[in-house]
């Protein structure tokens, strides 16, 4: 894990590296530009010296047009840089804000389930966004300053020692009293950032969390409790920015302190010279010019360094984020899928999450082509048979083989692709329904479209939906009902066409209506596939050529529904309950 410590300029290296080297050609125009407009400072302080020596005091008319056209042709060209790298700057920054967005959010699907149990949607969403446009404008302000502050800061005291570099030095006396307060104000300023952006990512946990579980939220009457939390995070955040906004504004001030200082002995020193007449007004003039243009790119370079530290909190982030590997990686030489139909095997796998066993030894064959269902009580590990298999973890001991293959030989994608899954909570995004269908494929004729649309009853109501195929489903499907949200992931499934289902309760939250159509669906979409099927209700699984009795991660029982209720054993007891209940 990347740790608080890390050298800024490493960060800022990886961020140069990663990200802004691949646009440095538009930076170096921008950077042109900068330094263009930059240099127009030390141009304007340099023409005081003949506006007061030969027009104000000379009296000379015929400078008065040739040094008024200079100072004028010195704001048209600061403006027109201005503009031009203000342009490329926010190109540059939009292209890397939308660069990084994406390479993080590809590289956070990639990390394991622990992960994402681990750090909640709120906290990924605060990185992904508050993280990123943090960076995005602060990099701005330091390659500005680089620029075009540096630039106006070595053309203004170039003309200040041109006049006099004794002077320069005595306007600079106060600088040595900065060195020490800018270092601890750095490290104050980034102490406060870090703690302020975990503040971010754990608001926004809460309202992930308030807002995906709004209807318990009312019906629990929990809206002043979900606010007074929310209130507790609000005023600790309010804490620490403004403490960060404290060392942020103490940056600049110093700077002013030393600014002052700095005229106070130049007035001094140099007035005297002036009353004496070894210097002339027009002398002074552009000296005093040219430092107090200084002042102002001085105090933003000042405030550079406190918003450097801001950006270092966000980039450690980032950068931690983006190195983490999965343990669940493809295999060094992997081996082809296999083709065709599959039969499913699991030998003494075992599996714990963290020192909770989960799977204890299960055992069991899916035969190719058939439908095979695993029933046991909550906990008995049937969830975890299906994560094995699709590799979202890897069993801690046994053997896991798709059509004689380990799965654990397989490249993810390959493995992945030979899966379709239907569970209770069917994944519907804020879409059309069509694209709910489709998710991205262009390569389905309308035709096929329809067919599947049959086939999982979806067409039975589209035509009552505003807009039809097209009609927005609302946040996770919220304009559906469960049983048309759960036709919906059966026509994904038939469009995938994959040779083995997975089906996770799919119809236990259904009414019996709806169960009778999704039940339908679901048998179309079995045929020929090898099928393996997850249910309380053992009234949906009767017909299963195997039902696999789990119980405390092991497998206590196989057969078929009526072998079972013969054995009089684990599953003929929980059928007996069920029926009792019914």
């Amino acid at each position: 894990m990347t740790q608080p410590s890390e050298n800024p300029r490493g960060l800022f290296a990886w961020l140069w590296w990663n990200y802004l080297w691949r646009y440095r050609w538009l930076l170096a125009v921008a950077l042109v530009f900068m330094a263009i407009e930059g240099s127009m400072f030390g141009l304007l302080s340099y023409m005081m010296k003949p506006m007061f020596d030969s027009v104000f005091v000379g009296g000379n008319s015929d400078a008065l047009w040739w040094v008024g056209l200079v100072i004028f042709g010195s704001f048209l060209i600061r403006a027109t840089a201005s503009i031009a790298q203000k342009v490329l700057l926010t190109k540059v920054s939009q292209l890397t804000t939308g660069n990084i967005r994406n390479d993080l959010l590809g590289h956070l699907m990639t990390l394991d389930g622990s992960f994402h149990q681990n750090y909640g949607p709120g906290y990924l969403m605060q990185r992904v966004e508050g993280d990123v446009d943090g960076i995005s404008k602060v990099w701005r302000i330091i390659i500005t300053g680089a620029g075009r502050d540096v630039i106006a800061l070595v053309s203004l005291f170039a003309v200040a020692l041109n006049i006099d570099w004794r002077w320069t030095l005595v306007a600079l006396i106060g600088a040595p009293l900065l060195v020490l307060p800018s270092i601890l104000l750095q490290r104050f300023v980034r102490g406060n950032a870090r703690n302020a952006r975990d503040i971010a990512a754990r608001l926004s946990t809460r309202l992930n969390e308030v807002f995906h579980g709004i209807v318990p939220v009312k019906l629990n009457r929990l809206e002043s409790y979900q606010a007074a939390r929310y209130r507790k995070l609000t005023d600790k955040r309010i804490d620490a920015e403004v403490r960060s906004a404290l060392g942020q504004a103490s940056i600049p001030g110093l700077i002013d302190i030393m600014s002052g200082i700095g005229f106070l002995g130049v007035l001094f020193y140099g007035g005297n010279e002036i009353l004496a007449g070894e210097k002339t007004v027009g002398d002074f003039m552009a000296f005093f010019t040219a430092i107090a243009l200084a002042f102002e790119p001085l105090r933003r370079l000042g405030a550079v360094s406190g918003n450097w530290q801001i950006a270092a909190a966000s980039i450690e982030r980032l950068k931690e984020l983006l190195e983490m590997v999965p343990d669940l990686r493809d295999p060094a030489n992997p081996q082809p899928a296999p083709r065709g139909v599959p039969g499913v095997v699991l030998d003494d796998v075992r599996l714990a999450y963290g020192d909770a066993p989960v799977l204890r030894g299960a055992s069991f064959t899916a035969e190719a082509g058939k439908t095979t269902a695993l029933v046991g009580a909550s906990g008995a590990g049937k969830s975890t048979v299906f994560n094995v298999l699709t590799r979202l973890v890897d069993p801690a001991e046994g053997r896991v083989e798709i059509g004689g293959v380990p799965v654990s030989e397989m490249r993810l994608e390959d493995l992945r692709a030979m899966f379709s899954v239907v569970s209770q909570e069917a994944l519907l995004f804020d879409e059309s329904l069509r694209e709910n269908i489709l998710l991205g494929r262009e390569d389905v004729s309308e035709d096929r479209l329809q067919e599947v649309l049959e086939a999982a009853h979806v067409a039975d109501f589209v035509p009552r939906l505003a807009g039809g195929l097209d009609a927005p489903v609302g946040p996770r499907g919220s304009a559906l009902s469960g049983g048309q949200r759960q036709r919906v992931a059966i026509a994904r499934a038939l469009l995938r066409d994959t040779p083995i289902l997975l089906l996770d309760e799919a119809t236990s939250a259904l009414d019996v209506q709806s169960e009778a159509v999704v039940q339908a669906a679901l048998d179309r979409l079995a045929e020929g596939r090898t099928t393996l099927v997850i249910a309380h209700r053992l009234s949906t699984v009767r017909h299963a050529d195997k039902i696999v009795v789990m119980e405390n991660g092991r497998v206590v029982e196989e057969g078929t529904h009526d072998d079972l209720l013969a054995k009089e054993g684990v599953y003929a007891r929980l059928h007996a309950m069920q029926f009792a209940e019914s």
